[in-house]
């Protein structure tokens, strides 16, 4: 598998020769400006809710490719709505197996609109497996009692959470999360883009170091290979 950020809470999968996007915030995002937009061509577009902050680029994205749209039924039903209909609606506890693995939608706790104020559904985080790994995207969350049982279904490789505090978890609660769903290592996104979510990088990796989590901090475009 390989990891490559796009900045906020953006980023893309490579695995078992498909592309899979995350909740692409790019355009707006000042610090992810030398990204470009129109080279990114998924195969899957992965969405944990419907806050424009992870679905701005949806759109263009979608119209510059053949990718299928993967949310909550809500969000996929809105989408559809807008003449994007090639997507594929999930739920709370389900799951399903693509072409380049299974994904579970679990839950997380947050907040969910979309960018027109319209309801957003539930907001959710996904465990991603195939026979080259294992992976949790969070989401937006904050921590929950509910992370052990990921700990207790899957053997997980890495986890992606967000560490930028103020709306979702702060890098001391994606520690405790991260022994929660049992995996040391530790991609934080969702911090920095807004003053709001900044975060003292040295001191956050300082925390985890001492917690035994392997945290990165990914520079936005910086590729990592699992």
């Amino acid at each position: 598998m390989k990891f490559t950020y796009y900045g906020h809470a953006s980023f893309l999968i490579e695995t078992k020769g498909k592309k899979l996007l995350f909740d692409p915030y790019i355009t707006p995002n000042e610090l992810a400006s030398n990204v470009d937009v129109n080279a990114i061509r998924p195969d899957y577009i992965i969405l944990s809710h419907g806050h424009g902050d992870h679905v701005a680029d949806v759109e263009l994205i979608y119209s510059n490719s053949d990718a299928t749209i993967i949310s909550t039924f809500e969000v996929v039903n809105w989408f559809g709505s807008k003449g994007l209909d090639r997507g594929h609606p999930m739920n709370h506890g389900g799951s399903w197996t693509f072409d380049f693995g299974t994904i579970k939608l679990v839950n997380a706790v947050h907040s969910s609109s979309m960018p027109d104020g319209s309801y957003g559904g539930h907001p959710a985080g996904v465990v991603i497996s195939n026979s080259e790994g294992t992976f949790y995207y969070a989401g937006d969350t904050a921590l929950t009692k509910d992370m052990e049982l990921i700990g207790e279904e899957f053997n997980l490789d890495f986890a992606i959470m967000p560490v930028g505090d103020n709306f979702t978890m702060g890098v001391a609660d994606a520690i405790k999360a991260c022994k929660m769903v049992g995996t040391n290592n530790l991609i934080g996104v969702h911090f920095d883009t807004f003053p709001y979510v900044a975060i003292d990088h040295e001191e956050s990796k300082e925390l985890a170091t001492s917690s035994g989590i392997d945290l990165i901090l990914p520079k936005i475009e910086q590729e990592i290979a699992f």
